[in-house]
């Protein structure tokens, strides 16, 4: 990983010398507005699932305590929402935006789809740093990755997004059969198309959201979880190896490693570039007091979420040392997952 740029460490210190005396200009500019979340997938998947519980209570801490409304706008792996968010949406701090964690990795390695630069988004937070999973259905025959590399497996994804790019690897570099189905809006839809025998599985997702959104499928046994991707294993899934691991020499490790550094983007929390300092600030501290507010911990509970946070500064140190990857790798990652139509 490398240090930030001078100008990137510049704007994050003015952001945290922002004075107490704009908190006034804040409140008065929220006070009475109502703030949309774009959510970049269908509704009843992760992201989803995430965001709205993030819209249901960071608002009230938010200075002049703007109302906040949850708005779906699937398309492209998510690459519309943030297309949306760069080019479109207005640049004061009225729009917050979840969209896929490894949209800065795929800007690293030259996507010519990602139209906009992810560091320019000003992060506010992840509520839940978490490893992702693949998984196949239970009637599916696969349940390991060795099956994997013996029969072809019909997965379902997003597009460019973590759904395709985790299988696009292991078939690379691990001699897995994946197919993978291209063009489902959300990780619901993918559900529901295992379900009805349309794919034999999922590309990505977060163990969290599995457990948060298809606990039933969990205690049934109707998926098989073949591999998690992060940096560390889940403790609670001790004997699912983590993809890295399965590398079969160093130079792999080293690629499989970067494809798994976006785990701790998570489910990320972004506003539009050029939002003015002291709204970035007050939007970040209400993301931090929302965290420790026993009401939305509660809420998280009882929808089975598990909260490991991330910061804002610490989510745009993370996407900017994704984005400065060295050009050798990331060029070799680039030509396994190659470009996604």
């Amino acid at each position: 990983m490398t240090d930030l740029k001078a100008p990137a460490l510049a704007a994050l210190l003015a952001l945290a010398a922002t004075p107490l005396a704009a908190q006034p200009a804040v409140e008065s500019f929220y006070k009475g507005k109502t703030m949309d979340f774009v959510i970049g997938y269908t509704p009843g998947g992760g992201y989803d699932t995430y965001a709205r519980l993030v819209t249901r209570h960071m608002g009230q801490f938010i200075p002049g305590t703007p109302n906040m409304i949850a708005r779906n706008m699937p398309g492209g792996g998510s690459r519309v929402a943030a297309g949306y968010v760069a080019k479109i949406a207005p640049k004061d701090g009225t729009v917050l935006a979840t969209a896929d964690q490894s949209l800065s990795l795929q800007q690293a390695i030259g996507d010519k789809a990602i139209t906009f630069d992810t560091q320019k988004f000003i992060y506010i937070g992840n509520p839940s740093q978490e490893n992702n999973t693949t998984v196949t259905w239970f009637t599916s025959g696969i349940k390991t990755i060795e099956d994997a590399t013996k029969q072809e497996v019909p997965m379902g994804a997003t597009g460019g997004s973590t759904s395709s790019q985790f299988p696009r690897a292991m078939n690379s570099l691990l001699g897995t059969k994946f197919k993978i189905i291209l063009g489902y809006p959300g990780g619901n839809d993918i559900n529901l198309a295992m379900e009805k025998g349309e794919v034999s599985g999922r590309g990505s997702n977060s163990w969290a959201s599995w457990k948060s959104t298809r606990p039933d499928w969990l205690t049934g046994k109707k998926i098989n979880i073949l591999v998690q991707i992060g940096l560390n294993k889940a403790p609670d899934l001790p004997d699912v190896p983590l993809l890295m691991d399965l590398a079969k020499n160093d130079a792999d490790r080293k690629v499989l490693r970067l494809l798994s550094a976006p785990s701790a983007v998570g489910r990320p929390i972004f506003t539009t570039p050029d939002v003015p300092a002291e709204r970035v600030s007050a939007l970040r501290g209400a993301f931090d007091k929302m965290l420790k507010d026993p009401a939305f911990l509660e809420d998280a509970r009882r929808a089975n979420l598990e909260v490991d946070p991330v910061s804002g500064e610490d989510l745009q140190k993370i996407v900017s040392e994704i984005i400065a990857t060295p050009k050798e790798t990331a060029a070799r990652l680039a030509s396994i997952i190659g470009e996604i139509q």
